[in-house]
């Protein structure tokens, strides 16, 4: 299992990257795994239930009911609210109390006393923002045309790895390794052995790319920051595998706790029409257990590193776009800190305003 780093504990920022970058949109689950009973996971250390009220819409809160801290997700789906199982206090989707069956008149009732979290869902994933107290309104979810444009076909793929997020995120802004790591892949056989890489900022973050080659390979990968962050490339497929263009992933690496985390891959293909059908056919049929055994090839390696490998790491030039995005997440992460501590100047001023202004109405 690969361990965050053990500068935590002089290195705060680090810490916080290894727990999980906030204030982000992050996919939580697959559509399909929130039906009718409520669902309980853990993301970014966040214990959280999932349901669906009765126009299918999903509801997220913190899981621990106010009263004795039991599992919400041990409960029942009411529709708009949930019941805990243990005592059968209902808690609304907003976090707020809507009824305390065993006591008539409970104070309880009427009071938000437990996190909610904002729900979008797209693309057959269900998606919520993770604010911290300085950032607890969510910006604007805005997700790759791939997995939004009806000009696309897409399937998607989840899979939980035993490693922090941060070596998933490094796995992929690594182009490199498709030569080596995937080079049985029948995807990724082909193109040099040695590149040189360079980096160019876009309009919503950065590409790291293999200069002189393309559509041969994994010869690109994109960094994009939309509310949400994720991950795209594209790899060039051979006429025998389908109509359509290149073939097209788009990732997300969400973390777990420190030690654990789940990635989504939607493959994508421009397709409409019949060859949106045969593209279809022929992924399900042919194509995902190959596209699998390369993900579990990514896995293995993640999952077998070194203790604590980023600490001991030689880096050289085909790294630089790993390097460029660690930087950009210790900049968010640093920044993250700075509006708390504002955040919370500003919370210290109100309260000692509100104070002055009671002693002078006494």
């Amino acid at each position: 299992m690969t361990s965050p780093t053990t500068a935590n504990s002089v290195d705060p920022v680090q810490a916080y990257l290894d727990r999980g970058l906030r204030n982000y949109w992050y996919p939580v689950a697959p559509s399909w795994q929130v039906s009718n009973a409520p669902v309980g996971l853990t993301r970014l250390g966040d214990q959280i239930v999932l349901w669906r009220d009765q126009e299918g819409r999903v509801h997220a809160l913190e899981d621990r009911c106010p009263h004795r801290g039991a599992r919400l997700s041990l409960g029942w789906n009411l529709g708009g609210s949930v019941a805990c199982w243990y005592h059968g206090i209902e808690i609304d989707g907003g976090g707020t109390v809507a009824k305390v069956p065993a006591v008539s008149a409970c104070p309880l009732e009427g009071q938000k006393c437990v996190k909610s979290y904002p729900v979008e869902e797209h693309a057959g994933a269900i998606f919520l923002w993770f604010g911290d107290d300085a950032h607890k309104e969510p910006t604007p979810l805005a997700l790759p045309e791939e997995l939004v444009g009806e000009e696309y076909a897409s399937f998607l793929c989840v899979s939980n790895w035993k490693c922090n997020y941060q070596y998933a995120i490094d796995n992929v802004m690594d182009p490199m390794h498709g030569a080596y790591l995937h080079a049985t892949s029948h995807s990724m056989a082909e193109g040099d052995k040695q590149a040189d890489m360079r980096v160019r900022k876009t309009e919503t973050g950065l590409m790291f790319e293999k200069v002189g080659q393309r559509d041969v390979n994994f010869d690109w990968v994109e960094l994009g920051e939309t509310g949400v962050l994720w991950m795209r490339l594209a790899i060039p497929y051979k006429k025998k595998f389908g109509p359509g263009g290149n073939f097209g992933i788009i990732g997300f690496a969400v973390p777990t706790d420190g030690d654990n985390c789940q990635v989504y891959f939607w493959r994508t293909r421009k397709v409409s029409g019949w060859q949106r059908d045969a593209w279809r056919f022929m992924y399900r049929n042919r194509l995902e257990g190959l596209h699998w055994a390369v993900l579990e090839q990514d896995r293995y390696v993640l999952e077998s590193m070194a203790p604590n490998a980023r600490d001991h790491e030689f880096l050289y030039q085909h790294d630089v776009g790993m390097t460029r995005v660690r930087r950009m997440l210790r900049q968010r992460a640093q920044q993250h800190f700075v509006d708390l501590d504002a955040h919370r100047v500003q919370l210290a001023g109100a309260a000692t305003e509100a104070s002055h202004a009671g002693h002078s109405h006494a």
